[in-house]
Formats: C-alpha cells, structure tokens, sequence
C-alpha cells in the first residue's frame, strides 16, 4: 500500500457542455497561476473533466493541512472570489458548484498496480 502525503481541495462543478468545460479550466488554471501557486506548500492544481461534457473536477494538493490552512488565512479570498465570480461570468455556457463547505481531504488509501500478469 502507498499513500500520497498531503492535503486536498477538490473542487466539483456541473457544466452544460464542452466548451464550458475548455473555458472553465482556461479561467480556474489561470486562477491558479495568479492567486494560489506561489503559497508555501502548493503543490499542483489538476483539472479532470467528464467525458460527457458535464463536470468539471478541480484538484489542488497542498503538502499539508497546516499550508492548506495558512493559504486560507492569508491570502486575498475577496480578490480571488471576485476573480472566480468574474472567470464564471464569462462563460460561454454555465457553470454550478456543486460542493458544500469546505471540500477538503487527506489520502487515506491507495492501491496501487501489483504484479503484471503474463499472457501466454
């Protein structure tokens, strides 16, 4: 067994297509680069789409809760909720979230690939 060490946002929209869903990802990525990548402790933002067009899974590891936290308590929530209202107003189509409260997680298991099996 193996487990990622960190701490996870995981952000879930509904979205009413697949242009929404490039025009999401193009405005949250860059709400990414200009809001949250330079906190100590981020890790990564990664954005997983459905293949039927209508969600849109936005992923941020931290290393841990505490820099998780720390981004929480000192960064500009009211530019980066304006910026996000803005990014979603601009949307082609629509987007909604679809999470409660804080969608925070740690990784508690993982399975990972065992031993290959050798087909005659």
């Amino acid at each position: 067994m193996s487990t990622e060490s960190g701490f996870y946002s995981i952000i879930d929209y509904t979205v009413d297509g697949f242009d929404t869903q490039r025009e999401f990802v193009a405005a949250f990525a860059e709400i990414q680069e200009r809001w949250v990548r330079f906190y100590p402790g981020y890790r990564s933002a990664r954005f997983h789409v459905s293949t039927d067009g209508t969600r849109v899974y936005n992923i941020v590891h931290w290393a841990s809760e505490a820099d998780y936290r720390h981004f929480v308590e000192t960064s500009d929530t009211e530019g980066r909720t304006a910026a996000i209202a803005k990014a979603l107003e601009g949307l082609s189509g629509k987007a909604e979230p679809r999470m409660s409260g804080r969608p925070t997680y740690t990784v508690v298991r993982e399975v990972t690939p065992g031993p290959q099996r050798v087909e005659p």
